[in-house]
């Protein structure tokens, strides 16, 4: 399962953690405004906005799983099982299949304005990569610098939602995760006051009991009410440092650790990576399970006018820094 997040400081930020038992190896992927996108059901793209993000590339064509393009647009899909059906295909709408629509929505557009214009003609088409990677059941969110939207192909059709609190898990639909933050407005920062009878000296006994009955689990449901409640209260200034050290302190708060998920035989969901972009400046910065110190890749300083990816291998090893 996975956490997509959005936040704003002086710049904008997009990014997520990918929660999976497994990984293929992604890569910190560019991809440059000449790279010939190649799709299986519509005309080839052969010039476009360049392109930065997670990736599993194979036979040269990169898989994403989150992405900006440098015009400071973002997108990720995320794990949607049992619910995501992808459709047969449609002669009148563009049939883009699953694994290209990050790059047929990045490609081509610069904002959200842009992007519903691409949503009113497409057809998410249930159509594989190949015989060894079948379509994953995902939806998506989709963000510019002032709003997000969240994509979910399900039975009835393509359902396009405003993502107000720029927050993204799994199951259930998104707009039943966002009823069920009624269930959570008592929920505050500020100590509690005693409503439960005056007559009785109740005490505020620690700091934090404002918040009692904010989900702690590892469900996507209450990582959605968790992850929202730690973003829409959180503060930073605007400086880059302060503003990406708050951005994976808002994943971290629905981190999945080893040993949490049993996942069957000797296999536990972890999150593999969190990513966090500048959408500003085309930065985008990752961690992984196994090394919690900050790497950074800046799209800026490639050749963004090439034909040819560019990959960067994670670094997974611990980097730790000794001080004496």
């Amino acid at each position: 399962m996975c956490t997509a997040i959005t936040y704003k400081t002086k710049d904008h930020y997009f990014g997520r953690n990918l929660d999976l038992e497994y990984s293929y190896h992604e890569t910190v992927t560019i991809t440059p405004r000449n790279y010939p996108f190649k799709f299986r059901k519509v005309n080839a793209i052969n010039s476009h906005y360049a392109i930065i993000g997670m990736a599993y590339v194979s036979d040269n064509y990169p898989l994403y799983y989150d992405a900006i393009n440098e015009k400071g647009l973002g997108m990720a899909g995320l794990n949607f099982p049992t619910n995501a059906c992808y459709m047969e295909e449609d002669d009148t709408k563009d049939n883009i299949a699953p694994f290209e629509f990050i790059p047929w929505i990045l490609s081509q557009c610069s904002n959200l304005d842009e992007v519903q214009k691409l949503l009113a003609k497409i057809n998410i088409a249930n159509i594989n990569f190949s015989d060894t990677l079948v379509a994953s059941p995902l939806h998506w969110i989709i963000s510019d610098k002032n709003n997000s939207i969240t994509v979910e192909c399900v039975k009835d059709g393509l359902k396009i939602y405003d993502n107000p609190v720029g927050v993204l898990t799994n199951n259930p639909t998104f707009d039943m995760q966002m009823f069920n933050l009624n269930n959570y407005m008592h929920l505050s920062i500020e100590p509690p006051v005693n409503h439960f009878a005056s007559s009785l000296p109740l005490d505020t006994y620690s700091r934090g009991m404002g918040a009692l009955g904010l989900p702690g689990d590892l469900s996507s449901a209450s990582r959605f009410v968790k992850a929202t409640f730690t973003k829409m209260h959180s503060l930073a200034n605007d400086s880059e440092s302060s503003s990406i050290s708050q951005f994976f302190h808002i994943l971290g708060s629905v981190y999945q650790q080893r040993g949490c998920v049993h996942m069957g035989e000797d296999k536990y969901e972890i999150t593999i990576y969190s990513s966090c972009c500048n959408m500003d400046k085309g930065l985008y910065y990752y961690i992984t399970y196994e090394n919690s110190q900050i790497t950074c890749v800046d799209m800026h300083k490639e050749n963004l006018d090439s034909e040819n990816l560019i990959s960067y291998n994670l670094i997974n090893d611990q980097k730790i820094f000794k001080q004496n």
